[in-house]
């Protein structure tokens, strides 16, 4: 039934002129029309994430959303980090970290978080 139909992140904000910042000018979403008050929609490659004002906002303690960046994981980390991205670190079972990169194997991930606290992933599948 869903198998076939794209699936949008839908994260929470407080003060939605904060959040247009971060996801415009800090992640470089590409805004899509102006729908309704309060919402903020992205394209995303060939996703779509939607931004909106709650009262809820920051309360999620695990990932809002996930970008599988492939080969360009560590280009695109350095270009977050030159727009002033912070990155979270964790201490996770058989992952090692590398500067701000968690590692295992081929695998590549990081973490960071919106102004409201949501937690976002780059990784490099």
């Amino acid at each position: 039934m869903l198998a076939n139909r794209n699936a949008m992140a839908t994260i929470a904000v407080k003060d939605l002129a904060a959040a247009k910042k971060f996801y415009e000018g800090k992640l470089g979403l590409t805004p899509l029309e102006a729908g309704e008050e309060g919402v903020l929609t992205y394209q995303s490659g060939t996703s779509t994430v939607l931004v909106y004002a709650s009262a809820f906002a920051g309360t999620n303690k695990a990932t809002s959303a996930t970008w599988a960046v492939g080969d360009e994981f560590d280009s695109i980390m350095e270009a977050l980090k030159a727009k002033g991205v912070v990155f979270e670190h964790y201490d996770l079972p058989g992952m090692k970290r590398e500067g701000d990169v968690h590692v295992a194997g081929d695998f590549k991930g990081a973490w960071c978080k919106d102004p409201d606290g949501n937690i976002l992933h780059i990784l490099n599948q």
